[in-house]
């Protein structure tokens, strides 16, 4: 394809990619906010973010076998509108109940666009370019913690957080205009494929049993949680511990995902001397080292800001590594299950995200060690994972150097 089309993939693909952490990450600052204006504690609205990680989770599964059924378009086009309606129910909502309820369904519309995406890099680019795309795509959606939260922070002060919920519905019908107007039919229905729950469980079962997306998949869903934990923690360990407010929390969140989008776009020139399954490996090590050692200063009592901020940076760092990479490698074996496999990963990701952010809203009492406990713990988990998994794995899919011939599904 052209540079100039290559460039508009990106974009359109990276702009579904991006709705999701867009949804996650802006209303974020107005936490404080929303619990006063709906008579309930921050803690209890962490519950609207942990509602939208379990929408999330039932919704990829959900999609998974549409888009394979009925192509990507069609799916897409469902999810976005019912994000659209259900982000003008977060703005009007009167109760934190009805928050949670509108988030819930919000991200299962969003959770379209994030599936659909995911397959259509395995629908539109060769498997040894998969890594890298994922990279770019990162590029795109590291945009979001970078520009979400700090456009949050200021629209809140001024507008109220109502407001936020409007600017996301406006995206939500901007990507579909774009997806509508540009976005190429990528894949040919399958309609051999069938909707009815047994040869749904039998497909995603045979997804499962693949060693090589078992492995990365898990392996990278619990690597993410270590994401999904600073950002479920976050707001609670920077405005009420260390007594930020709603902008320099905003321009916080922007500083340390420089950490996750950098080293994402380093991955691109590192997989020209190395494989992927070799960054994943040195990268998760990295992880789960900076993980303990920043678990052991907050059990010490040694952490200020600074030093909390210089941690968070690095550990986010090796997430930008981790993510692409076992994507990529978890998606390698497939071509007629791309979308269930996608959408497998997302609910594992997803599933893992939720987890966290509940575990972490129980703890109201105002600390550190709770969000760096789930960290320490994801970056550990998952590297166990790892290499336990590879034992069962008999012939890997290598995506750096593999043609399309060599993948099995």
């Amino acid at each position: 394809m052209s540079n100039k089309t290559y460039f508009f993939l990106i974009l359109i693909l990276g702009s579904l990619t991006a709705l999701g952490p867009f949804s996650i990450d802006m209303y974020l600052p107005g936490f404080p906010a929303i619990a006063r204006d709906l008579h309930t504690t921050a803690a209890k609205v962490s519950l609207s973010l942990s509602g939208f990680f379990i929408g999330i989770s039932v919704g990829q599964l959900l999609y998974g076998p549409l888009l394979d059924r009925f192509g990507r378009k069609k799916p897409l086009f469902i999810g976005l509108c019912v994000y659209i309606i259900a982000s003008l129910g977060c703005s009007f909502t009167k109760s934190i109940d009805g928050l949670i309820m509108w988030r819930v369904v919000q991200a299962i519309g969003s959770c379209a666009a994030t599936v659909a995406s995911v397959a259509m890099v395995r629908d539109l680019f060769p498997v040894k370019d998969n890594a890298k795309v994922f990279s770019l795509l990162l590029l795109v959606v590291g945009v979001s913690p970078m520009i979400a939260p700090t456009v949050g922070g200021y629209v809140t002060t001024a507008f109220g957080w109502n407001a936020v919920f409007f600017i996301l519905t406006g995206m939500g019908v901007a990507i579909l205009a774009a997806t509508v107007l540009w976005l190429p039919d990528s894949y040919k229905p399958d309609k051999s494929l069938s909707l009815k729950p047994r040869p749904i469980l039998l497909n995603f079962l045979l997804v499962i049993k693949e060693p090589q997306f078992y492995t990365y998949s898990l392996t990278g869903a619990i690597a993410f949680a270590g994401l999904f934990a600073y950002v479920s923690g976050s707001p609670l360990v920077f405005m009420e511990v260390f007594h930020t407010d709603e902008k320099v929390y905003g321009w916080i969140f922007a500083f340390l995902s420089v950490g996750f989008i950098g080293t994402s776009q380093l991955n691109g020139p590192l997989l020209r001397r190395f494989k992927s399954e070799q960054v994943v490996n040195v990268a998760l090590i990295a992880q789960a080292a900076i993980g303990m050692t920043f678990l052991g200063a907050a059990l010490a009592g040694l952490l200020d800001l600074p030093t909390t901020l210089v941690f968070l940076f690095f550990f986010l760092c090796c997430v930008g590594l981790v993510f692409p990479n076992a994507a990529a490698l978890s998606l390698a074996p497939f071509t007629k299950n791309a979308g269930s496999a996608s959408a497998l990963m997302g609910a594992l990701q997803m599933g893992m995200g939720t987890l966290i952010s509940i575990a972490i809203s129980l703890f109201e009492v105002p600390s550190v060690v709770p969000m760096v406990t789930a960290m320490a713990g994801s970056a550990v988990l998952a590297l166990l994972v790892l290499v336990a998994g590879r034992r069962f794995i008999a012939e890997q899919v290598d995506v750096n150097h593999e043609a399309d011939t060599g993948v099995l599904h």
